[in-house]
C-alpha cells in the first residue's frame, strides 16, 4: 500500500492557497502527504484535454507536485462519471455538472461526458498511472425502493443499458492500461457489492471494472464494510479513506429523514473520530495484497476541513502496515526431515524405538 494521499475536491477554492495546484500541492506537502487525487473538472489543477494530448504538459504538472514531494495518485472523474447515465428525474440537478453548450440536453450531455472519461484514460496514461477514480451514474437510482412494484425485467434493463454506454468506456481505458474505480456510493447504480455484480454480468466481467473502496459508504447503509473486502479484494483497486458514523433512534435511520447532514442518524466524520474499524480494513487490504494509494476524502459536518487534513496525514500513516518477510516463530523452524514428518504422522517406526 501506498499513502498517504489526499482527495482534492473538498479542498479546492477561491482563495490562496487552494485556488492552484503549485497551491495544493505546496500545502498537501506541508502537512506530510505523498500524493494527490486530482478532480478533472476545475481548470485551475489541470486541461484534462490538454493532458490527454500532450505528454509534456503532463510531466509539466507532476514537476509541479515532484517540487513539493508529491505525485500524482489517481485523476478523478467523479462528476463526468455521473452523467454517463442519468434518469430524467435528475436532469435539472444534475446540469450543472456539464458545460453550458449541453444544458438541457441529455444525448448531448453523455456524449460529453463520455468523452471526457475518454481523455480522462489517455490523461492517465501519459501520466503514468494504472487507476482511476469515477462513479457510473445511474439510471435506476430513483426506483431503488420497490414501491410502487418494478415491472418485470426493469432492473435487467436498467443494468443492461448501464453496461452498454460503460463497455466503450472500459474499452478505451484497456487500450491505455489503465483501471476504471468506481465508488460504491449511494445514488449509483453501483452502489454495494450486489449492484456491482449486476454491472459485472452487463460487461462480461471487464477486466478494468473495478472498485473504489469507501467504507464510508457502506456504513451508512449497515453493510459488513470488512466483509467486502474478502469478497471483492481481487477488485479493490483504489481506496478512500473516510470516517462516518451511524447512530439512529426513534425518529430517523438508515433514509435520513431529508435532515440535513448534521442531523442526520448517519453522517460523515474526520478520521477518527467516527466508528469505521481502519484497523480492520488495513490488515484486510494488507492480508489480500492492496497496492493501490490510502487516499483521504474528508467530509466531516463537524470539523474544520484544514484540521481534518492536517490530521489524516498521520492517521493514515499510522494505520498503514509493512508486511513482514518472515514469520513470526520462524526461529523455531527446523529442516524439513523426511522421516521425522511420517513419524509424526504416525506412517513410520518412531525415532528410539521400533
Amino acid at each position: 500500500m501506498k499513502g498517504p494521499a489526499l482527495f482534492l475536491a473538498q479542498f479546492a477554492g477561491v482563495q490562496a492557497p487552494y485556488n492552484s495546484l503549485a497551491g495544493l500541492a505546496e500545502w498537501a506537502g506541508g502537512l506530510g502527504y505523498e500524493a494527490l487525487q486530482v478532480p478533472t473538472t476545475d481548470p485551475r489543477l489541470m486541461d484534462l484535454e490538454l493532458a490527454a494530448q500532450s505528454v509534456d504538459y503532463c510531466q509539466q504538472l507532476q514537476g509541479t507536485l515532484a517540487e513539493h514531494g508529491l505525485v500524482f495518485s489517481e485523476l478523478s472523474t467523479h462528476l463526468q462519471g455521473q452523467l454517463v447515465a442519468v434518469h430524467p428525474a435528475y436532469d435539472l440537478l444534475f446540469d450543472g455538472f456539464a458545460p453550458a453548450a449541453v444544458r438541457g440536453k441529455p444525448e448531448a450531455r453523455t456524449a460529453w461526458a463520455t468523452d471526457q472519461l475518454r481523455l480522462a484514460a489517455r490523461a492517465s496514461r501519459n501520466l503514468g498511472l494504472d487507476a482511476h477514480a469515477t462513479f457510473s451514474g445511474a439510471l435506476l437510482w430513483p426506483l431503488m425502493y420497490p414501491w410502487p412494484q418494478r415491472p418485470a425485467g426493469l432492473v435487467e434493463a436498467g443494468f443492461d443499458e448501464l453496461g452498454r454506454r460503460w463497455r466503450p468506456i472500459l474499452d478505451a481505458f484497456d487500450e491505455q492500461g489503465v483501471d476504471v474505480c468506481f465508488e460504491i456510493h449511494p445514488g449509483e447504480d453501483l452502489h454495494d457489492g450486489a449492484s456491482f455484480e449486476r454491472f459485472l454480468d452487463a460487461v462480461d466481467g471487464h477486466g478494468r471494472a473495478n472498485i473504489l473502496y469507501d467504507p464510508s459508504h457502506l456504513l451508512l447503509q449497515q453493510l459488513d464494510y470488512l466483509a467486502f473486502i474478502d469478497i471483492y479484494h481481487e477488485r479493490i483497486k483504489a481506496f478512500h479513506v473516510k470516517d462516518a458514523e451511524f447512530n439512529p433512534d426513534g425518529r430517523s435511520g438508515v433514509y435520513g429523514g431529508y435532515q440535513g447532514w448534521l442531523d442526520r442518524p448517519g453522517r460523515f466524520r474526520s478520521l477518527g473520530d467516527g466508528q469505521i474499524d481502519f484497523r480492520g480494513i488495513f490488515s484486510r487490504l494488507a492480508c489480500h495484497g492492496y497496492q493501490g494509494w490510502a487516499v483521504l476524502e474528508w467530509e466531516c459536518c463537524l470539523k474544520h476541513p484544514e484540521d481534518g487534513a492536517a490530521e489524516g496525514a498521520p492517521f493514515i500513516r499510522d494505520h498503514m502496515i509493512r508486511l513482514t518477510d518472515r514469520a513470526f516463530d520462524d526461529f523455531a523452524d527446523a529442516a524439513i526431515d523426511p522421516a521425522l514428518l511420517n513419524a509424526v504422522l504416525g506412517l513410520g517406526p518412531r525415532r528410539g524405538g521400533s
